[in-house]
């Protein structure tokens, strides 16, 4: 169902051994905000690399088709180094959000 009411996804896929190692949706009001989701990638060595990749692609097709939208990402503090990489601030200008966990 989330990916159903989705905007898009991205999947990352190594091409040997084929699997996914990368993964993150979007979601969008299509006027002011988008939202990165579910950002996750294979642990391991390349972790970091394979989280900025996604975030990068995602970024880049938010600019392309949602022009003007600001973007928010709820990820794992994993990912704080790959975020901060592509342009994402922690908590700007005091923006705080709140999250519950499952």
């Amino acid at each position: 169902m989330a990916l159903k009411n989705s905007d898009f996804y991205l999947t990352l896929i190594r091409k040997t051994p084929e699997n996914l190692v990368g993964f993150v949706r979007v979601t969008s009001d299509k006027g002011l905000n988008a939202n990165l989701w579910d950002l996750v990638a294979e642990p391991g060595d390349q972790q970091e690399k394979y989280m900025s990749i996604i975030v990068f692609k995602a970024i880049e097709i938010i600019r392309r088709e949602l022009p003007g939208c600001s973007i928010s990402v709820a990820a794992p503090l994993i990912s704080l180094d790959s975020l901060k990489a592509n342009g994402f601030l922690l908590d700007p200008n005091g923006i705080k959000t709140m999250g519950f966990r499952l």
